[in-house]
C-alpha cells in the first residue's frame, strides 16, 4: 500500500519553496501527498522561528499530527529545528528534528529509522557557520507562479533577528546553475517566477557574481513571461537595479522592501544598514521611473526603547513616503539576540495600540493606491482558484483582481481594465 505524507509549512516564501522541493522527492519515492488535516504515515512540519507566535503554531501542528495518527512518523525541519532542536525533540510523537541543511536528507533519515525500527528521536543540525552548501529549490504546486530560491542565509546580524543563526551565512548558487533551474520552471509552462531567499540582494558574493548580473541573465530566459523580486534590502536595491526593472519586459513594477522602522534612532539600534533618508531616496527613484509601481514594506512596532516620539517619527515617515502599504509586526524577543537583552521594553498594550495605528495608516494608503488605479489598463495573470464562483489574478504591479471563474483563463495573461473595488477590497475588471 502506498505510504501517505502530509506537509505543513510556516513562515516565509523560501520555506514554501523548499517544502515543495522536498515534497517532490517524497513523491519520487512512491509516497502519496495528502492534506495535513488527513491521516498520514509521515508528517513533515517546516518550521519558522521569526516570532514567538510562529513557534507556537509549530508546536500546535505537532500535537495535531500526533493526535491524528499516534503511529505516524513526525519530522520537524527548518529554522525552529536549527535554533532549539532539543525543545522540539522532547515533544510527544516527534521522531526527527532536522536543521536547515539537514532537512534535504530527510528521506535518508526516515529510511534509517524504519530499517533500525528505532523509537529514539533523531536530531541532526549541521553547524551553519561552516556548512556553506546551497540547496536549490522551487515551488510548483501553483500552476501559474513559482517561488525560485536564489539565495540562502544572511550575514547582517540585525539586533532583533535569529535568522543568521537559523539559516547560516549568506550563500547562493552560481548564475549558470540558477539559470538551469529557471529553465526547468519555464519547461513546466509556469508563467511567473518570484525570486526568493533570505537576503536576495546578497546573491553571488562568494562566487564573484552579483544579483544585478543574475537579473540581466534571467531577463533572457525564454518561456517565462514575468519575474518578480520577492524582497530586497534597501541598501542592496541599487539605482541600476531599479532602472533595469523599469526597462525590462519581464521584471515587474513591484518591490517589497523591508523598512522595519522610520526612526533613525531605532534603525541604528536594530543594526540596520541604512537610514530613513536612504530608504526614501530608493522609493523616490522607483516612483520616478515606475509611477505605478507597488511598494510594500515590513515594519516592526514596539522595538525596545521605542518612545512615543520615535513611533511618531516612524509613523510620519511612512505617511509621507510613497509606500503603498506595510506589513506590521509586533516586536517579540527572540532568544539570544542583542535586542532581547534590553531592559527597556515597550508594554504590550502600547505595542498593540501602535500596531493598530500603523495598520490603519497602511489600509488608507493601500486604498488610495487602488483608487488611483480605477480605469487603469494592465495585464493580469489568472490563477487556478475557484472561490465561490470567482477566480483571482494579479496585475503586473501586484493589484489583486477577480472575475467569474473560467477554466480557459487559468495561467493566461490578459489585458484588462480595473473597473471598481469590490467590498472585499479586490478589483473587479473589464476585459479589453
Amino acid at each position: 500500500m502506498m505510504k501517505r505524507v502530509a506537509f505543513q509549512t510556516f513562515g516565509c516564501k523560501l520555506n514554501f519553496s523548499e517544502t515543495s522541493s522536498i515534497s517532490k522527492s517524497f513523491i519520487k519515492e512512491g509516497f502519496e501527498s495528502v492534506d495535513f488535516k488527513e491521516e498520514a504515515d509521515v508528517y513533515v512540519i517546516n518550521s519558522c522561528t521569526v516570532t514567538g507566535n510562529a513557534e507556537k503554531k509549530c508546536k500546535t501542528a505537532i500535537k495535531q499530527a500526533h493526535k491524528r495518527n499516534p503511529n505516524a512518523r513526525i519530522a520537524i525541519i527548518g529554522c525552529f529545528s536549527q535554533i532549539r532542536p532539543d525543545e522540539l525533540a522532547s515533544m510527544d510523537g516527534v521522531d526527527l528534528v532536522l536543521g536547515n541543511n539537514d532537512k534535504f536528507k530527510i528521506l535518508d533519515h526516515l529510511n534509517n529509522l524504519e530499517k533500525n525500527h528505532s523509537t529514539e528521536t533523531v536530531v541532526s543540525t549541521s553547524d551553519l557557520k561552516t556548512d556553506l552548501n546551497f540547496y536549490p529549490s522551487y515551488s510548483s504546486g501553483d500552476r501559474t507562479r513559482s517561488f525560485l530560491k536564489v539565495q540562502d542565509g544572511c550575514d547582517y546580524f540585525c539586533s532583533f533577528c535569529t535568522i543568521p543563526h537559523a539559516r547560516g551565512r549568506s550563500r547562493s548558487n552560481t548564475i549558470e546553475n540558477t539559470l538551469k533551474v529557471a529553465r526547468e520552471i519555464a519547461a513546466s509552462e509556469i508563467k511567473e517566477i518570484i525570486l526568493t531567499g533570505v537576503n536576495v540582494g546578497d546573491f553571488g558574493k562568494r562566487n564573484n557574481e552579483s544579483f544585478f548580473d543574475l537579473l540581466k541573465q534571467l531577463d533572457q530566459i525564454e518561456g517565462i513571461d514575468r519575474i518578480r523580486i520577492s524582497s530586497i534590502e534597501p541598501d542592496l536595491l541599487s539605482n541600476d537595479i531599479i532602472r533595469f526593472v523599469a526597462n525590462s519586459n519581464k521584471f515587474l513594477p513591484h518591490f517589497h522592501i523591508p523598512l522595519q522602522s522610520g526612526s533613525k534612532k531605532i534603525l541604528k539600534a536594530m543594526k540596520r544598514r541604512y537610514t530613513p533618508s536612504l530608504f526614501a531616496d530608493r522609493v523616490s527613484v522607483i516612483k520616478e521611473v515606475m509611477p505605478h509601481c507597488l511598494i510594500a514594506a515590513d515594519v516592526i512596532v514596539g522595538f525596545p526603547d521605542e518612545t512615543e516620539e520615535d513611533f511618531q517619527e516612524a509613523y510620519e515617515f511612512i505617511r509621507d513616503t510613497d509606500i503603498t502599504y506595510t506589513h506590521v509586526f509586533s516586536y517579540s524577543d527572540r532568544p539570544g539576540t542583542v535586542a532581547s537583552k534590553s531592559d527597556i521594553k515597550v508594554p504590550p498594550q502600547i505595542i498593540h495600540e501602535r500596531s493598530r495605528k500603523l495598520q490603519q495608516l497602511s489600509d488608507r494608503k493601500k486604498l488610495q493606491f487602488y483608487n488611483d488605479h480605477i480605469a487603469f489598463s494592465t495585464k493580469v495573470l489568472f490563477e487556478s482558484d475557484n472561490n465561490a464562483g470567482f477566480m483571482h489574478g494579479f496585475s503586473d504591479n501586484y493589484i489583486k483582481v477577480k472575475t467569474p471563474y473560467n477554466h480557459d483563463l487559468v495561467n493566461k495573461i490578459k489585458e484588462v481594465k480595473l473597473s471598481k473595488i469590490d467590498s472585499d477590497g479586490v478589483f473587479l475588471i473589464d476585459f479589453l
